[in-house]
């Protein structure tokens, strides 16, 4: 049990080491402050996963048992907080005020030998801290995560099964110049990294494990957002199409307008396709498009699906069979075949809304875990769990507080990196 990191006990402080100006290094990188005796939470020994879910409000992060939805756990925590995969199936990184910051949901487990055990505890908000000017994407891929610092342009990969151990090596990259970016790290320890500046990102370059360049592209304007496919093929939205990383090789998928951005992404192991958003109104204040995009990363073959409604920048997820769903602001789960770009059904669960002018505000949102779907519907304050294949909804609770931010964990055993080794080194919303 990692209680370091995971429940919180006391450490020695561990600082950052001072941001590289480029190129790669080795550093511990979280910072860990907990109280001299602080005691950690309880833990209980359970006889499966206990998969939890978390979700914003105003003033704190609720988490909730993802079968019964019951309250396991209320953090008091100030200000617009985001919540992010930290990808060891028990912690999420939120996006907090200069910092990334690790939240316990207090369900993991641990393997032993051919089998693991499985424990539950209180969800915690520890005192692992990956300091950011302006906290950015995160982004978990095989056993890594990547965290971008929007402020710096600094980017650090972890192991994600030691992204809360205070005392975490990681790979650190430093982007030319700060903007809003991306990054992802493939199993050979390629990093595909977004550039730009301040007024916005413009391509990406491909490093190796050495941090030589072995691809680039600069065009895609307005770069935003990411997917992993399958056979870890990359594709990064741009506002005229995508950037297909695949086989070593950067190739451009045009969009058919010449204004169509592609800013939010939804991608998954199971299928070599990419959901994605699509807007085509450049001077939009708040354009609530209706349609959504399909790449197909074998040849980069983009289709454009009509819905029945329009959709938000929290409406994409994948089902464990690789179906693309959309929340459509007519309160139904669109569900689309990504192989024939058809919907196949369109399932009832919330009434119809309308998308807020501030993307920070509440809306609602969509999470694929553990084989359910869940849906927040800040109108009633409540939640709902859905089962895609009967087209069901089989559990709905009411929260006591307005939900923002989606997100949770299965509390099973974390995917470990294959050249996990090789990582200890000598030396990431919307139009916002």
């Amino acid at each position: 049990m990692r209680t370091a990191a995971g429940l919180g006990a006391a450490l020695s402080l561990l600082l950052l080491s001072a941001c590289a100006a480029g190129g790669d290094t080795a550093s511990g990188t979280a910072s860990e402050s907990a109280s001299a005796g602080a005691e950690a939470p309880e833990a209980t020994e359970a006889q499966a996963r206990t998969p939890r879910v978390a979700v914003t409000y105003k003033g704190g992060v609720l988490v909730l048992d993802a079968m019964s939805l019951e309250p396991v756990g209320d953090i008091e925590l100030e200000g617009f907080n985001r919540l992010n995969p930290a990808g060891d199936e028990r912690h999420l990184m939120v996006s907090t005020a200069g910092e990334f910051r690790a939240l316990d949901l207090g369900s993991w487990a641990e393997a032993h030998g051919d089998h693991a055990h499985y424990w539950t505890a209180e969800p915690t908000l520890t005192d692992v801290a990956y300091e950011a000017a302006k906290p950015g994407h995160v982004v978990v891929h095989e056993g890594r995560t990547a965290l971008f610092d929007d402020g710096t342009g600094l980017v650090r990969v972890v192991d994600s099964e030691h992204v809360a151990d205070a005392d975490a090596a990681a790979r650190e990259h430093t982007t030319p110049s700060a903007h809003h970016g991306v990054a992802v790290e493939l199993t050979d320890d390629t990093l595909v990294v977004s550039e730009g500046t301040e007024e916005g990102a413009t391509g990406i370059r491909v490093l190796d494990g050495d941090g030589k360049e072995i691809a680039a592209s600069d065009d895609c304007p307005g770069v935003h957002g990411e997917a992993v496919a399958a056979d870890e093929a990359v594709l990064i939205g741009c506002q005229d199409g995508a950037l297909l990383y695949a086989d070593g090789k950067i190739t451009k998928v045009d969009a058919p307008d010449s204004y169509g951005r592609i800013g939010n992404q939804a991608g998954t192991e199971a299928s070599p396709i990419v959901l994605g958003d699509y807007k085509t109104d450049k001077d939009a204040e708040l354009e609530r498009p209706t349609q959504v995009s399909l790449i197909d990363t074998r040849d980069g073959n983009l289709e454009l699906v009509e819905l029945p409604s329009s959709y938000t920048f929290r409406s994409l997820a994948r089902g464990d069979d690789g179906e693309a769903l959309v929340l459509g602001t007519d309160g139904q789960v669109h569900v689309i075949d990504p192989e024939t770009a058809k919907i196949t059904k369109s399932i009832p669960v919330i009434d119809e809304w309308e998308e807020p002018v501030e993307w920070q505000e509440p809306r609602p949102a969509i999470l694929a875990l553990d084989g359910s779907v869940y849906v927040t519907d800040p109108a009633t304050d409540s939640i709902h769990a859905v089962d895609v294949e009967s087209g069901e909804v089989w559990k709905s609770a009411e929260l006591g507080v307005t939900p923002n931010e989606l997100n949770g964990v299965t509390g099973g055993e974390p995917h470990a990196h294959e050249d996990e080794h090789e990582h200890e080194h000598e030396g990431e919303g919307e139009d916002h």
